[in-house]
């Protein structure tokens, strides 16, 4: 059995519109794409995440799916969504893991890398 091939694609955006600097509420949006590169159908379970603000505070988030579905995903095919996180700075990250299961009832985990929330103007 070949080990699956998952590959996962984050975009962020600062969401200005729904932020309130003044009350240290920064809101952003992220944009993932999760596409099956395997040659077996993956169904995704659950989600792990570490959301770290821009003065080291950890908030770890898990459950089940993700945005209230377990989508299955056929080989060379794609699931994209979007989601958001709240921080309390203007910059952070936040990184995890998939639990997923491939159609011959394996499970296992797709790293989801390291990735900045940060406005614009805090990019460096």
């Amino acid at each position: 059995m070949d080990t699956p091939r998952v590959c996962v694609h984050v975009q962020s955006a600062y969401i200005a519109s729904q932020s309130a600097p003044e009350e240290n509420r920064y809101v952003f949006a992220y944009t993932i794409t999760i596409r099956n590169l395997g040659r077996h159908a993956v169904q995704l379970l659950g989600r792990y995440w570490l959301i770290t603000n821009g003065n080291g505070r950890e908030t770890e988030v898990q459950g089940e799916g993700v945005i209230g579905e377990q989508p299955h995903i056929a080989p060379a095919g794609e699931f994209q969504y979007t989601s958001g996180a709240v921080l309390e700075t203007p910059m952070g990250t936040m990184q995890g893991h998939y639990g997923m299961i491939d159609s011959e009832g394996e499970a296992f985990r797709v790293a989801i890398p390291v990735f900045r929330l940060a406005i614009p103007s805090h990019i460096h």
